[in-house]
């Protein structure tokens, strides 16, 4: 592709199992080739992440941006059943996970239409809610789509030290 690209080039759609060795490579460049990350080769990695999203399918959404033929971007829904209660038995909830734009498609717009696509799936689903862990610089993305701080949640990493 030449020349800037724009989100008006790119749509979004749930994605199919044909997608997911497109998923597999955007996760790779994410995480191995952006940050470093050490394990897997890449063919294990891929394969795996493959059967990964097979067997998770009915917990976790994808939905990829598409320029073209090409992924430029991917976000994923997690829903989750909560604890029934009186007032409302059915209560689900979502997480937002793995929002990634190609870094020639980052500040077009792309990460904006996953991110709808993602909110309107959850609305449908009557999620409660949905929730995001982010890293600082994206902060502000999220604010924008509605996003707020919450002060009734607390977290406990379980990688660290044992305490």
């Amino acid at each position: 592709m030449s020349g800037s690209p724009d989100s008006g080039a790119a749509r979004v759609r749930v994605a199919t199992a044909a997608d997911r060795i497109s998923l597999a490579g955007l996760r790779w460049r994410w995480r191995v080739e952006e940050r470093g990350e050490q394990g897997m080769d890449r063919e294990s990695f891929i394969a795996a992440f493959v059967a990964w999203a097979e067997s998770h399918e009915s917990t976790h959404t994808a939905f990829v941006a598409e320029a073209g033929d090409n992924a430029a971007g991917m976000a994923w829904l997690n829903t989750f059943h909560r604890i029934p209660g009186p007032q409302r038995w059915d209560r689900r909830a979502g997480n937002v996970q793995s929002v990634y734009v190609l870094p020639q498609w980052r500040n077009r717009g792309v990460g904006a239409l996953l991110m709808h696509a993602v909110i309107a799936e959850a609305r449908t689903a009557g999620l409660e809610y949905l929730a995001v862990h982010i890293a600082d610089r994206a902060e502000q993305f999220y604010r924008r789509l509605g996003f707020i701080q919450r002060d009734d949640a607390l977290e406990l990493d379980l990688r660290g030290e044992q305490r």
